[in-house]
């Protein structure tokens, strides 16, 4: 008997945990279960991406209460969003599929599952649209300096949103390459990252002549939002801690390319939001200590201050790693949102769906929703074109769309009490006063982050978010009165064990 007869008489592979699972969950392994734990992690740390966030939301923080806000709001802000995450995980290694939060909100409702899923797959659609669009914004930004610096490409906002668009192409080029070779980036990326904020933090700390004092970096309060309140202005500037901390539900939609998904997962979600509090941190003290004029620094941002304590060799070279983190960043981000479309598409609950959800049957990647992810980025940044503050209001949607996207399920998790079945990576007792705390700070800054960030308010400061959640939101709900709710299912099975195989199998002869 020849080697192929032995195989086809043996009957098909034995199914590995990973695959059994997601079996169970109802669908095929459509995507390459390449990943390994450390991989997954390096995707949401890639993606929080504390020299892409601090850095480019940083003049929030200065003009919203200053260093005392960004020295202490970071940390206050960077315990809650543990709390969120470790609630997260715990659903995470129940339920380890691409479709994430939208899935476990159709798996915990205890009634009316398809409207709780089709609402929390569309806030977090717009919220990973929208953290796409800032961290590729916030990485144009922060390059285009540099350019000025290097070759006289001026700085402003058409430079600035050319470069974006040019950024957003390159992005959705890499990733349709192969999940291998995006894997291989977010590798290096997470060591970019953390030798990059040593020799961010080392040269800032040797090379300027002149520190701040520890009083001013502790205790100095700003206010230059143009409005009389200290307290409203201090909470405006906590957007810059939050809005970094994002992305971190990549681990979840990644579990389906991932080992051992019920534990790596979870493991991912915490470890890259623990581990980017306390590099974060260390960032943010660096450069504030740096600060040489406050004023110049709230117009150029760190790049100003890079620039103003070092000198020009070193500035550049710092602004270059800062840039090469944030376009792992950008990277990443598309990677995320791309699965999260393709896994919403596949239960039809996304507009022509059928192409959102084709596969590339070589690659095994999502093609076109890579390219929904960028094209959905770029009109939601198109307002930055004329809107002075719209880097604002895209963070500030990507804020509210995601984290309320996290924390419907932590919160059907809690109604379900005891009948809750958890996987591997479980809180145990502290699973229901986490769950309430991590529901309680989501439901404040909702609300927080749609409110004017600027006085006064005109076209030029005026903070869009809520337009914008309204205008998809409302769309998705007008959709569900009229007639997604006659056929939405939530998340759908794709077959029988032998289908599911089927599927599995043809993807392989095509491999």
């Amino acid at each position: 008997m020849s080697v192929d007869e032995h195989k086809a008489s043996a009957g098909p592979d034995p199914l590995s945990d990973d695959e059994r699972r997601l079996h169970e969950l109802g669908y095929a392994q459509e995507l390459s279960r390449s990943m390994s734990g450390f991989s997954n992690f390096a995707v949401s740390f890639t993606i929080i991406s504390v020299l892409s966030g601090c850095l480019t939301s940083y003049t929030i923080g200065l003009k919203g209460g200053g260093p005392v806000v960004i020295t202490w709001g970071w940390l206050a802000v960077g315990g809650m969003t543990l709390l969120v995450a470790l609630a997260m995980a715990e659903v995470c290694s129940s339920y380890p599929t691409a479709g994430g939060l939208y899935y476990w909100a159709a798996k915990l409702a205890r009634t009316n599952g398809p409207a709780w899923s089709w609402f929390t797959g569309w806030f977090n659609f717009i919220g990973q649209v929208a953290v796409t669009a800032a961290i590729v914004y916030g990485s144009a930004a922060f390059l285009n300096p540099l350019l000025d610096l290097q070759f006289g490409f001026g700085v402003s906002l058409k430079h600035t949103f050319l470069l974006f668009a040019i950024l957003l192409v390159v992005h959705a080029l890499l990733n349709q390459f192969g999940v291998k070779l995006v894997s291989l980036l977010n590798s290096v990326s997470v060591w970019w990252h953390v030798i990059g904020v040593v020799v961010v933090v080392g040269v800032l700390a040797f090379k300027p002549s002149h520190h701040q004092s520890a009083d001013f970096v502790f205790t100095k309060f700003v206010n230059e939002t143009g409005w009389q309140y200290g307290a409203y202005a201090a909470l405006i500037g906590l957007l810059l801690s939050q809005y970094t901390l994002t992305g971190y539900d990549a681990s979840a939609h990644m579990t389906e390319e991932t080992h051992d998904a019920a534990r790596s997962g979870p493991k991912g979600i915490v470890n890259s939001v623990l581990i980017s509090v306390v590099a974060g941190w260390v960032l943010l003290l660096g450069v504030t200590f740096a600060i040489q004029d406050y004023g110049k620094a709230v117009e150029g941002g760190p790049a100003e201050i890079f620039i103003a304590s070092t000198g020009e060799t070193a500035g550049k070279l710092l602004i270059l790693v800062s840039f090469g983190a944030q376009f792992f960043c950008g990277m990443s981000s598309v990677t995320a949102n791309s699965r999260m479309i393709y896994a919403f598409s596949r239960d039809g609950a996304l507009p022509l769906s059928s192409l959102w959800h084709r596969i590339n049957k070589r690659s095994r990647t999502p093609t076109n929703a890579i390219w929904l992810a960028a094209g959905g980025a770029f009109v939601l940044a198109l307002p930055a074109l004329w809107n002075l503050t719209a880097y604002l209001a895209v963070t500030s949607v990507a804020v509210i769309g995601l984290y309320i996207a996290y924390v419907i399920p932590t919160f059907l998790r809690l109604r379900q009490g005891a009948d809750f079945r958890p996987g591997p990576w479980s809180l145990g007792r502290w699973s229901r006063p986490i769950g309430m705390l991590a529901v309680g700070w989501v439901l404040v800054i909702s609300v927080l982050f749609m409110l004017p960030p600027a006085n006064p308010i005109n076209k030029d400061s005026f903070n869009y978010s809520p337009v914008a959640i309204l205008v998809v939101l409302g769309g998705a709900g007008l959709w569900w009165v009229l007639s997604a709710r006659t056929w939405f299912e939530g998340p759908k099975v794709q077959g029988s064990a032998e289908e599911l195989e089927a599927i599995e199998h043809e993807l392989k002869s095509l491999g």
